[in-house]
């Protein structure tokens, strides 16, 4: 029988420094940005632990909260993914000239479905809401790059649209500088959001009941929020985020984590037949599939100049009466959605599609690909119409496309977000030396580094810098 070893794998690896002089390996999810600064490397492991820290009722937690952990909604493939999960938006829909009622006085327009206190702390959906929509918890790979991209370059496809669609940006002011510039809200179901920390400030209070800086009174179940000792179900004294010794607050070592997550990779880079039907079908007219270059201005380097290729446009569109979720937010109307960055779809397509995880429980991921898809209304429906007209054959190749979004080079035997032992054994025997063996479309095609049709020693020395972290 075969053994194989690290050490024994590592050494059939080893060639000459000129082949190992290749092109950078894409940073699996999880991984932070590439070329970060060891203080600024530091402050990404540091807010790691903050964002996986379970938080305590001394720390703050509650009185009423949705999980006690971010890694709870943000842990797929690795902290700071998406998953299944969902938080419940409510409301009381518009009725003439009366607006939407986001029930700011019956403890607002997110659930919290748990409680820390006492009972008669437990928070429920009021009687007078008519809107009631879950939303399921998006992957945060790669956002500290999402928020360098530049208003105009976001604005643009507003300004000049693809044929066929009309999206339009959501413009809001940074909870972090209420006086200052508005920006083109990026982040959310809604893009209704425009900065990290103003994401991290909202999730904290919202979901962890962890009163900050920006949100200074906790939650109060179905009723305003009320600062302790006031509030008979708090027992902390708000706001309860506050600086540690190096004068971070939660907070900001949380943004920190977010802010410096690399972006999901694509593995084949490129040539896959399915790209070509993404683009012709007309999905790329809102899920963008040309790159961005991120901002010479980001304040890190490793954020600026950057290519990325999120597939979003970032925008609100209408999608029709199916995708509408009854709610406004910002220039948001009840039926306009943000496009969804498509990177990472991989790791998203097994567990649940869509703002509110509809497209989920089907007996492949293909068939919730395919729900997700049929969905498409409005705006999209002509691409909809066009996705349906494809042949069998088209739509797997598709799929293929799609799930490719995510893949990590060299995962090739168990699709974990690894590179080790089990992917050189199932790799191996694919090793053909120079040619043109097999096209991106092949699977075997996650181990072709250089995209040149074959698995000869160039792609071998990639493989052993992937396997062993290099």
């Amino acid at each position: 029988m075969l053994k194989i070893t690290r050490s024994t794998c590592v050494a059939v690896l080893s060639f000459s420094g000129a082949a190992l002089a290749q092109v950078a390996l894409q940073p699996r999810m999880g991984d932070p940005v590439p070329g970060l600064t060891a203080v600024e490397t530091e402050r990404f492991a540091r807010g790691r632990v903050a964002f996986e820290h379970k938080q305590t009722l001394v720390e703050g937690l509650g009185p009423i909260f949705n999980r006690d952990r971010c890694l709870h909604c943000h842990a797929g493939p690795a902290a700071g993914g998406g998953s299944g999960i969902t938080v419940t938006r409510i409301g009381v829909a518009a009725v003439g000239a009366v607006p939407f009622d986001p029930l700011i006085a019956l403890g607002g327009g997110v659930l919290q479905t748990n409680t820390v206190a006492l009972p008669g702390c437990q928070e429920f959906v009021p009687v007078q809401a008519n809107v009631v929509s879950p939303r399921i918890s998006p992957p945060l790979f790669g956002l500290g790059l999402v928020e360098a991209i530049t208003d105009v370059d976001i604005q643009v496809r507003e300004f000049i649209p693809p044929p066929g669609v009309s999206g339009r940006a959501n413009i809001m002011t940074p909870i972090e500088t209420p006086l200052g510039q508005a920006r083109v809200g990026r982040f959310g179901w809604k893009a209704q959001i425009a900065t990290i920390l103003n994401f991290t400030a909202d999730a904290s209070m919202q979901e962890l009941g962890l009163s900050n800086r920006f949100f200074p009174l906790d939650n109060a179940p179905n009723a305003p929020a009320v600062a302790f000792p006031n509030q008979p179900c708090d027992s902390v004294m708000d706001p309860e985020d506050g600086p540690d010794a190096q004068g971070f607050h939660k907070i900001d070592r949380m943004t920190d984590f977010v802010r410096f997550l690399a972006p999901p990779p694509q593995t084949p880079r490129a040539g896959m037949t399915g790209a070509l039907l993404f683009d012709a079908i007309g999905c790329a007219k809102c899920h963008v599939s040309t790159t961005y270059t991120t901002s010479p201005l980001a304040p890190e380097a490793a954020l600026a100049n950057q290519a990325i290729r999120p597939y979003s446009d970032f925008l609100l569109h209408d999608l029709g009466d199916a995708l509408a979720d009854g709610i406004p937010d910002g220039l948001a109307n009840t039926r306009e959605m943000r496009t969804p960055p498509l990177w990472g779809l991989r790791f998203r397509a097994p567990v649940a599609l869509l703002h509110d995880g509809r497209a989920a429980g089907q007996n492949s991921i293909e068939a919730n690909l395919e729900l997700a898809l049929l969905a498409h209304g409005g705006e999209a429906a002509a691409t909809t119409a066009n996705y349906v007209g494809l042949s069998a054959s088209d739509k797997a190749q598709l799929y293929k496309f799609l799930l490719s979004l995510g893949r990590a080079e060299f995962d090739f035997a168990d699709d974990d977000n690894l590179i080790d032992l089990v992917d050189w054994f199932f790799m191996r025997p694919f090793v053909t030396g120079p040619g043109a063996h097999f096209t991106a479309d092949d699977p075997v095609a996650v181990c072709d580094f250089d995209g040149d049709g074959d698995l000869d020693l160039r792609d071998l020395a990639a493989f052993q810098r992937a396997f062993v972290g290099l």
